[in-house]
């Protein structure tokens, strides 16, 4: 959307331009054309949320599915209470009027972030908090500039018109000292977010920590199983590793199953391809059993549900109309698609099975990476941050917190050089993807300009003989579905680039992704718009009068803004908007629900997957609007303004479907923060680097050189911050550990008994696990200043701890789901049962008979009435069991 917003700017700007004849002279934007932008805007936002509040309450599966839909994890799920009995909740986490019009806007504010922790993790908590952390930037930034520097600039003495009066391009020569305010507004403004960052910093840690240390995390099997990847041939046994390191609980060394998963992959095709076909011959059968018995006397079934194979439904169904497929396209064998599946299916079950427990016996062939899991969270912390082998790269990367569902096993075999290979050829391969991707836009740009292209290339004429219809979708439609298959394919493309790399896991690929990303949208969707928005119009003026560069350019580069005002409005209102209607959600549910989904399984995939969002492409969005604001805050304080309202309105439409919408699978536990973090104080770089050069084009000396100095401090500062964080950032401190326990002895009542025999004396140690001289047992409430100054006291440990849930889900484990978690999935899976609707006519019962006999199968949850598929509502597959919390 980003891009495709600035793609469609640029072509009117290029119309423009071709019927102006000042093209070398700056233009800014009227006030009209703003309020033009706005009221459209407005229009879209006013429309889309009276969609939402006529939709919300019939289409409850769309926009409120985490209030009802069974498949969600009973621990990630709103408490909502019924008080009309409409199957719709009236009160949602203790907030009443949620079924209201409009009433349920108060549920959405009241209903504490603290939630979201326990629905969606860490990450989505940190998404909410960036959200408002840029909207309170901002508007700190609105409250310090526009008092000082909007009569500044508007009496500047230049000869701006239109918004652009309020920015610094109207500060003309005999007002150049006015700039020292733009200096030291900057020093106050920017030291404002470098110290919001490092408070940022500090929450995150201290909250991380509290979470990680808490039951609802500390009881898992990922918080105490390390991966260790590049491990020596000789260090692939377990009395090997036991001797390496201290309190191994279970080892689980990685095998080469490239064969078993073919096998797999095959049997479970043939499966549904099985099911399928026993579904479609039931309905057949149905609607002929239903048809037969309008038009003679009803009838039942000759045939017992044991009889010969298909005898029940030959009562109603000829045999040449049962289900047939070709073993090869087109030319191959034609073949009973069931009889096929069976007869498959016996011949590699007991097949895989033989090559299962040749994996599970140790016999298979390993890999070089290892899972250990530790006796205790704290032991595995201690191995994770020892070096465990004298060579490098060896036993090493290693990493805690992966889940079994987020592994991806083919990068399980690299070796340390084939990683170091895969990661620099991605790496630059993005880079240059990144830098390059300017190219094809330009090309989907120059079919838009078509017209205009053949008269500067006369080989184009014949385009000119087109009928104007075609030529009109050519230059109208084409472009601009090419653009969206561009945006649609870079982060598909992104994200097989970090896979190829040799990461190890899904949440590990979307870190990737997040910095991949965000250096695509601060070059392509920022700094290049904002360059060719300058350069457009100033560069004919340069070709005439080279001498007159400083001035257009300073007179320009501001100017540019102007875009992202509009841009700021498209995100605040229609963006924000469009999130809450999920209009394309809702219409690819009914309509692909309606044609695709012909079987059980397929209507409970669809109505039990909930949306979620890909951490990798959704940050960077917003981490570089955040940058725009920052850029431009000195520049053309007015940006920050919109950038307020839109981060304000985005924050609430997150909010409402993070509550009751989303289900956010892959966690980084909340490590996309802190990135996000950092990669905003590119803005602050960014800002400053415009004031250095907007300062020396105006010669002005003394605020480049104030500039430079505070540009010096900033960098010291982030190295500083850096080096202090990221080790806590990496691991678990020690000394945490044994404060928490100290403090469940305290709350549990009973100080002064030892809660683990080998840490004698912890009910003894002081309960100041800060270091700050404060216990945290006082409930002193401090002043909001106060709060937000010393974030090392009042957003300590003891204090974020109280905001974790406490409502820790029971983590059980069976033996076998402890013995196989962390075996590749193709060498614990079993056959898959299959699930067919019951009939009236008796066909599914002799289905499930005869096909029992080489693969589980069950008739139960679902019914065929008139060859229609009805999926009781509480109906979930035979086998389905809750995702187990790793």
């Amino acid at each position: 959307m980003d891009r495709a917003y600035a793609f469609l700017a640029k072509r009117q700007n290029i119309a423009n331009e071709n019927n102006d004849p000042n093209v070398g002279k700056a233009r800014g934007v009227t006030t009209e054309a703003f309020l033009s932008t706005l009221l459209v805007n407005l229009v879209i936002f006013a429309v889309l949320f009276l969609i939402f509040i006529v939709l919300r309450r019939s289409n409850r599966r769309i926009y409120a599915p985490r209030t009802y839909v069974g498949a969600i994890e009973r621990w990630r799920k709103l408490r909502v209470h019924d008080d009309n009995g409409d199957g719709y909740a009236d009160e949602v986490e203790g907030v009443s009027g949620f079924s209201g019009m409009l009433s349920w806007v108060k549920a959405v504010w009241t209903i504490p972030d603290e939630t979201v922790l326990r629905t969606n993790g860490l990450d989505g908590y940190f998404f909410l908090r960036y959200l408002r952390k840029a909207q309170m930037i901002c508007f700190v930034g609105c409250c310090l500039t526009w008092p000082i520097l909007f009569p500044l600039n508007a009496t500047g003495g230049g000869t701006s018109e239109g918004l652009d009066i309020l920015s610094m391009s109207n500060i003309g020569e005999s007002s150049r000292n006015r700039l020292y305010a733009h200096v030291f507004l900057s020093w106050i403004f920017y030291a404002f977010v470098l110290f919001t960052v490092y408070r940022e910093l500090i929450f995150f840690t201290t909250t991380r920590q509290a979470y990680m240390l808490s039951p609802i995390y500390s009881t898992r099997i990922s918080a105490r199983t390390v991966l260790f990847q590049t491990v020596p041939l000789h260090y692939l046994n377990e009395t090997a590793l036991k001797r390496t390191f201290d309190n191994v609980k279970r080892v689980w060394i990685t095998t080469d199953t490239t064969e078993l998963d073919k096998l797999v992959k095959e049997r479970d095709e043939i499966l549904f391809k099985l099911e399928a076909a026993e579904v479609k011959l039931i309905t057949l059968s149905d609607k002929a059993r239903t048809k037969a018995g309008a038009e003679v006397a009803k009838s039942e079934p000759n045939s017992t549900a044991s009889g010969e194979s298909g005898s029940v439904a030959a009562n109603w169904l000829d045999r040449s109309k049962r289900p047939m497929h070709r073993l090869k396209p087109l030319i191959g064998e034609k073949v009973d698609t069931i009889d096929w599946c069976r007869g498959k299916l016996a011949e590699l079950n007991p097949q895989i099975q033989d090559i299962q427990d040749t994996h599970t016996s140790g016999e298979a062939k390993k890999l070089s990476s290892v899972f250990v899991e530790f006796a205790s969270q704290s032991a595995a912390q201690v191995a994770l941050q020892t070096l465990a082998h004298h060579k490098p790269l060896h036993m090493s990367p290693r990493y805690i917190g992966l889940t079994p569902e987020e592994i991806i096993w083919s990068n399980m075999k690299l070796l340390w050089w084939e990683r170091l290979v895969k990661s620099a050829a991605t790496t630059s391969f993005v880079v240059a993807l990144v830098i390059f991707w300017s190219i094809p836009v330009a090309i989907v740009g120059a079919i838009s300009q078509i017209n205009y292209l053949t008269t500067k290339v006369p080989f184009l004429s014949f385009i000119n003989d087109i009928p104007q219809a075609v030529l009109g979708l050519i230059t109208g439609l084409l472009p601009v579905v090419m653009l969206a298959v561009l945006m649609a394919l870079l982060p598909i493309i992104l994200r097989i680039m970090a896979r190829i790399s040799g990461l190890p896991s899904l949440s590990l690929i979307e870190l990737r992704v997040q910095n991949s990303y965000f250096l695509f949208q601060v070059i392509q969707v920022f700094l290049v718009t904002t360059m060719s928005s300058a350069a457009s119009a100033a560069i004919p003026a340069i070709i005439e009068n080279p001498a007159a560069v400083t001035g257009l350019l300073s007179d320009a580069l501001p100017k540019a803004s102007n875009f992202y005002i509009s841009f700021m409005i498209l995100q605040g209102l229609s963006i924000s908007a469009g999130a809450l209607v999920q209009i394309v959600g809702l219409i690819l549910y009914k309509v692909l629900g309606m044609l695709l989904d012909n079987t059980p399984r397929k209507m409970f995939n669809r109505w039990s997957s909930l949306a979620g969002l890909g951490w990798g492409t959704v940050f960077p969005v917003y981490t570089n609007l955040c940058v725009i604001s920052l850029s431009y805050s000195i520049i053309a304080p007015l940006v920050m303004g919109f950038a307020t309202v839109g981060f304000g309105l985005l924050y609430f439409a997150y909010r409402y479907n993070f509550f009751f919408v989303y289900n956010i699978n892959i966690n980084t536990n909340g490590m996309v923060y802190p990135r996000a973090l950092y990669q905003t104080l590119t803005g602050v770089y960014l800002g400053q680097l415009c004031l250095v050069g907007l300062f020396s084009v105006n010669k002005m000396p003394g605020p480049v050189i104030l500039q430079i100095i505070f540009l010096i401090f900033t960098v010291l500062f982030q190295m500083t911050l850096s080096s202090a964080v990221q080790p806590l950032l990496n691991y678990l401190p020690k000394n945490l550990q044994v404060e928490e326990e100290a403090l469940l002895s305290l709350e549990s009542g009973v100080v002064g008994t030892s809660v683990d025999a080998d840490r004698d004396g912890v009910a003894d140690m002081p309960l100041d696990p800060d270091g700050d001289g404060v216990d945290g047992i006082s409930e002193v409430k401090p002043s909001a200043l106060k709060r937000f100054l010393k974030p090392q006291q009042y957003e300590s440990y003891q204090h974020m701890r109280k905001r974790i849930p406490q409502e820790a889900p029971a983590v059980h484990y069976t033996p076998e789901m402890e013995r196989d978690a962390y075996y590749n999935p193709s060498i614990t899976t079993v056959p898959t049962t299959i699930w067919i609707p019951r009939d009236a006519g008796g066909v599914s019962r002799q289905e499930v008979v005869h096909t029992s006999a080489v693969n589980p199968i069950s008739d139960h949850g679902a019914i065929v009435t008139n060859g229609k598929i009805e999926r009781h509502d509480d109906a979930f597959p035979p086998d389905w069991k809750e995702n187990p919390l790793w």
